[in-house]
């Protein structure tokens, strides 16, 4: 790590701590992801790496390299100088139609990317989409702890996080992840338009039994072009 200058602390989690760092001899900025090594550095952080280090997409967060220092691995990545997301939504409460759709079409264009490369994220949300520090934010997908290639097998264990799983992924022992991707997506749009989740009992957020369910109707409030098709179940004649 000689070569980084750390700057600050950016972020934490189960896996460690993210910071910000410097590069000494280009002064570019750079996100390194620090796990401490034991016990922590399993089968999904090879995984991780692996399938991180794979993609290359505009709308994906760059993987440069991965370092290992006398306690910590380091995987040095892209920074997105324009943090979460979720952050821009909860400042904002919802986003216009077409703010929405600037953004959903930049996710998706990452997440078809992905499947294309046979890999599917398995925790797709908007805490994982980071924006770069342009003027026109470009969206950056991140954190791929729980990717998993296609190529190997189907995914058999329910990861993600509640308020975006699909329901088959807790009903089913096997199911397709890109699938789970694109359920994940659609949950993504939906608090982009609305600015809250479509399955969430706000009193019990964490009770799956109660988040997995089927929305009835979008909410009226909200005016975007294609409410002119009707969500209702049409009326027997």
């Amino acid at each position: 790590m000689e070569r980084y200058e750390i700057l600050k602390d950016i972020g934490s989690g189960n896996f460690g701590v993210a910071r910000l760092v410097r590069d000494r001899i280009t002064g570019e900025l750079y996100a390194v992801k620090f796990i401490e090594r034991g016990n922590k550095i399993g089968e999904h952080v090879q995984r991780e790496i692996m399938n991180h280090r794979a993609l290359k997409h505009p709308n994906i967060v760059l993987f440069k390299e991965v370092l290992l220092t006398p306690s910590h691995l380091a995987i040095v990545m892209e920074y997105a100088a324009g943090g979460e997301l979720y952050t821009r939504i909860c400042k904002a409460g919802k986003f216009s139609e077409d703010e929405a759709r600037y953004f959903y079409q930049q996710l998706i264009s990452g997440i078809s990317y992905c499947h294309s490369m046979q890999i599917c994220h398995r925790d797709l949300k908007l805490e994982n989409t980071l924006l770069d520090g342009s003027t026109a934010p470009r969206v950056k997908i991140c954190d791929f702890g729980h990717s998993k290639s296609a190529l190997h097998s189907r995914p058999k264990s329910a990861v993600g996080t509640p308020a975006y799983i699909a329901p088959e992924v807790l009903s089913t022992k096997q199911y397709d992840g890109k699938i789970a991707d694109v359920w994940s997506s659609g949950v993504a749009l939906y608090v982009m338009l609305v600015g809250a989740y479509p399955f969430e009992d706000p009193k019990d957020p964490l009770n799956i039994k109660k988040i997995i369910g089927i929305l009835s109707e979008f909410p009226r409030n909200v005016k975007i072009s294609y409410l002119k098709y009707s969500w209702q179940t049409p009326k027997s004649e």
